[in-house]
Parts: C-alpha cells; structure tokens; sequence
C-alpha cells in the first residue's frame, strides 16, 4: 500500500474506535511527516522497517526535543506499524501490539526532592553504620545504580579525581556514570572513617557490614525502610526508588533521554521512556495542585 494511503487508513481507523481528539489526530499527522523526512526512501509500506523507529527517535532525542514529544511519537509509531502488521498490509516480521509498552503497567514510585533531602537525613552520622548508609543513599541516588551494582562497586571502580564510577551492569556490560562531589565527599568520609576501621578492610568491595562482608540486599532494603519511616515520608520506598528517583529528576530537570539511557545502562530507549510518564504524571499534579489553591 502507498504510505500516504496507508497513514489515511490509520487514521480512519483510529477515528472509528478511539477517543483520540482532533488536535491528536493532526498531532499523528505532522509526526509522520517528520518520519518520513528521515527516511525518504519509503514509498510504500512494504519498505518500513521496525528498527527505523528507534533510529527515528534517537534522531529527535539527539535535536533535543523534549521527553513527552518523543513519547508521543514513539507511542504513533508503534501503534502505527502494529495496525500495518494487523491488518496484513504490512509484509515482513510482524509487530505485535505486546512489542510496545503496556499501558497498565504500573508506574515507578518516586518521591520529590524533599522527601529524598529527608531520607538522607535519617541515618544516624554519630555511628559508623550511619555513615555508611548515607554514603550508599548519596553514591545511589547521585549515579542512578541498580542495588547489585551499588552493593558490587570496589575501590577500582571510583574515580575522585574525574568525579565517575565504573559499574558492570547487566549481560557484564561496563558503563560510566559521573557522580556528585557532594556524593563523593560523603564517600569519602565513610571510607576515611568506618571503613579504615572495619574489619574486612583489606577488601576490595566498598561496602561492608561490621563484620567485614559484604552487604545483602536484604539488609539494604530493611535500612531503607526504616529510614523512610523515620523521615515520614508516607510512600511504600525501596532501595530502586532512589534510581526511580534518578531518572525522573534528570528528566525534570532538562537531561535527555538518551543521556539518562546512558546513565542508567538501559539497553532500549523504550525502557528509559516509562519515566517521562512519571514526569509528565508528576508535573500535571503539580499544576493541579496550584490550579485549586488559585
């Protein structure tokens, strides 16, 4: 089918059997002009491909549009090429409406700047293990680390000078991700102190409880919750909330997707994108709030 044809069918169709609104419909329109611009060589259906989607977006990411734009986009595009595949107009491998995001899935629970300024407070800097928990909330919550690469990291792997750490994620794949001097200052102080002390300090992972092995997940996760509790903050909060916390804040704050995809050591853009829905959820409440105190 011609693409122009095909898009018109689309549209059709999302007209018939969706409450997608005028101003959406356009929306969709103008997106595949902007596609289509990239790929001029796509004349019919049968040239599509479903990496051009993530080539596309990388493009967009790259011009530095913002996170909600290239949501939006890549949510067209997926729906797009799933009808195509649907309704057999589209030959080749095809997309399933399960290849995109589920829309049911439940979002990631973050907590604002405040709360998180209160959690970093909770623990207690008189004891030695005070000390290190705050210096794991800070080295996770400046490098958005997964708990098994935080609880993993070893003197080699931080690097003061450069402010950067060095981690090996999933599939063993290594990635640098810099971090705050602030954090790095609280790091600093834990292995100056507690960690000089602790018995296992000829070992070369970081993090250490007293009897000098590593932490578990266990442990980290009960400390979490009980600090969360001491703050008052009223949110169910794990030790991941605080990468949740990472990447919607770097979003918040003007960071790309790609960048924060870089970051997080995400092998798809598209789980990266699950936190510009929590930003975008986050800022309408926001504005809903101010709205009703006007």
């Amino acid at each position: 089918m011609e693409i122009h044809e095909s898009l018109e069918y689309f549209l059709q169709d999302l007209r018939l059997t969706s409450v997608a609104s005028k101003a959406t419909i356009e929306d969709y329109r103008e997106d595949f002009k902007l596609f289509l611009r990239s790929f001029p060589e796509v004349k019919d259906t049968n040239d599509l491909d479903e990496d051009m989607i993530s080539s596309f977006l990388r493009e967009e990411d790259d011009r530095g549009l913002s996170s909600a734009t290239i949501l939006r986009r890549y949510s067209f595009l997926r729906h797009y090429f799933c009808f195509l595949s649907s309704e057999g107009i589209r030959k080749g491998r095809p997309i399933h409406y399960d290849d995109k995001p589920k829309p049911a899935k439940r979002l990631p629970v973050v907590i604002d700047e405040e709360d998180i300024n209160r959690l970093f407070l909770a623990p207690d800097l008189s004891k030695d293990n005070g000390i290190r928990d705050r210096a794991m909330l800070e080295v996770m919550y400046a490098t958005g680390l997964r708990v098994s690469e935080l609880l993993s990291l070893q003197f080699k792997n931080v690097n003061f000078s450069d402010h950067l750490v060095t981690v090996y994620g999933k599939g063993n794949k290594e990635r640098t991700v810099p971090i705050s001097s602030f954090a790095l200052e609280y790091l600093q102080k834990y292995m100056d102190g507690p960690r000089a002390r602790n018995p296992g300090s000829r070992s070369n992972i970081l993090f250490l409880n007293r009897e000098g092995k590593p932490l578990s997940r266990n442990y980290f996760f009960t400390q979490v919750k009980r600090y969360a509790e001491a703050a008052g903050i009223e949110a169910s909060i794990s030790p991941h909330t605080l990468r949740h916390c990472f990447a919607t804040h770097l979003l918040e704050n003007g960071a790309s997707l790609r960048m924060v995809q870089e970051m997080l050591g995400h092998a798809k853009i598209a789980t990266t994108q699950i936190y510009t829905e929590v930003s975008t959820k986050r800022i309408m409440s926001a504005y809903d709030l101010y709205a009703s105190r006007k």
